[in-house]
């Protein structure tokens, strides 16, 4: 890697930001948060990394000013005498995809957004009015029917269709800094390789000669950290010929961050049958464990194991619905806040499949199964039962969108359900 300092910004005075928007309008701010990342004052690093997400990656969306700031950071991310380069690396995963939980379980459908950024340039404003007219008619009922009247009502179809453009052609600019990228995967650094193996997991299209590097970071690789995060990166972009290479990272002497990765990225990759009862074992294991790790370093789904897991064993959940439920379950009583979202989920998928009950049935016509978790969602606290996303989960599946009209409809009065 090139030592040049100055190479990593080299361009950057060429481009007219001012010309370029970002969240708050004019992106002349970028340079100097550029310029700074590459300083020696740690604070005005953290300053200017914190000012970018909230720029050009502003509550995840992305915008003109996101695109053309990837070459830099890349270039930034690769250059060795830099500090907090595994952070850069993330800002640029987050550039190509948003939050990552949303793509997980499965990884980027990017053949399906380039046709929705496509269908709905086509369609122009009168067309899209249409089918959110349409989509408005169709709610299930009147609480569902104020929330999708509001989508509507804040429908501005040239606004969205600049956003829809501009992500997309920020996942393209990170996409063609993938060989980049993959040189990363023999940094010196392994929160820089970890960085760099999430980094390029989320382009299917460059999956060919991805996952070749990403299996042979697993030949070499020592830490765990490092290990986990290629094994679900091979998993995500692999198919079923890798599954006989992630098989002995299930190995009961290995972290149980490691033995949850090689079950995720078995399942990613297809899970064939002879796997699945190895599978749903290690996931259910640590979705149910009280002392879930959690300063592993693996960055999917933001950190939490127990989320992805869980959201995990729905793929797995027909060949043993029981026990993924009963896991899941577990899990969600010792989760609180937005941790709970994932895994409710999760849960509610796995209680009543794949859509909405046409109306929910009396507590007492539950199954067992099905009891349980309606007396965990009413025992969890007020960390969770405050966030409007969490009572939007409950309502997507008809049941009681309020702490108190599930404890009446479970006949509890709190307290946990383990």
């Amino acid at each position: 890697m090139t030592t040049d300092t100055n190479t990593p910004l080299s361009g950057l005075d060429a481009i007219d930001w001012s010309a370029l928007e970002h969240a708050y309008g004019a992106a002349g701010d970028v340079p100097g948060q550029l310029r700074a990342l590459c300083g020696q004052d740690p604070a005005e690093r953290r300053r200017a990394l914190h000012d970018l997400y909230g720029n050009i990656f502003h509550q995840g969306s992305r915008y003109e000013a996101s695109a053309a700031a990837v070459p830099f950071l890349s270039r930034i991310a690769r250059h060795a005498v830099l500090p907090d380069r595994a952070e850069v690396v993330g800002l640029l995963a987050a550039l190509a995809v948003g939050y990552d939980e949303a793509h997980l379980p499965g990884g980027v459908n990017v053949s399906g957004r380039r046709r929705e950024v496509a269908d709905f340039r086509a369609k122009g404003e009168a067309g899209v009015r249409a089918e959110y007219d349409a989509w408005v008619r169709e709610a299930a009922d009147d609480g569902e029917r104020r929330v999708r009247e509001m989508h509507r009502a804040v429908l501005d179809f040239a606004r969205d269709l600049r956003h829809l453009e501009d992500e997309l052609a920020t996942y393209d600019a990170v996409r063609a800094e993938v060989p980049a990228l993959l040189s990363l995967l023999e940094d010196a650094e392994p929160d820089v390789r970890t960085a760099a193996a999430h980094a390029v997991a989320w382009f299917p299209e460059e999956a060919a000669g991805t996952v070749p590097h990403l299996l042979r970071l697993l030949e070499r690789e020592t830490e765990p950290a490092v290990t986990a995060t290629a094994l679900v990166a091979a998993g995500l972009l692999g198919d079923g010929t890798i599954v006989p290479v992630l098989r002995p990272f299930l190995g009961h002497e290995r972290p149980s961050a490691v033995r949850w990765a090689a079950a995720t990225a078995i399942t990613e990759a297809g899970c064939p049958a002879q796997d699945a009862d190895a599978c749903v074992a290690v996931l259910a294991t640590l979705c149910a464990d009280e002392d879930e790790p959690s300063d592993h370093g693996i960055p999917f789904h933001e950190g939490d194991l127990r989320g992805y897991a869980a959201a995990s064993l729905t793929v797995l959940g027909e060949r043993h619905p029981g026990e993924a439920l009963e896991a899941v379950t577990s899990g969600l009583s010792r989760t609180s806040g937005i941790a709970a979202f994932a895994v409710t989920s999760a849960a509610l998928r796995l209680a009543f499949g794949d859509g909405r009950p046409a109306s929910l049935p009396a507590y007492t016509d539950l199954t067992p199964a099905q009891q349980r978790l309606m007396r965990t969602l009413a025992s969890l606290d007020d960390d969770t039962w405050m966030w409007g996303n969490f009572l939007e989960i409950l309502r997507s599946w008809g049941v009681p969108a309020g702490r108190e009209a599930m404890r009446a409809y479970t006949g509890t009065t709190g307290g946990q359900d383990g």
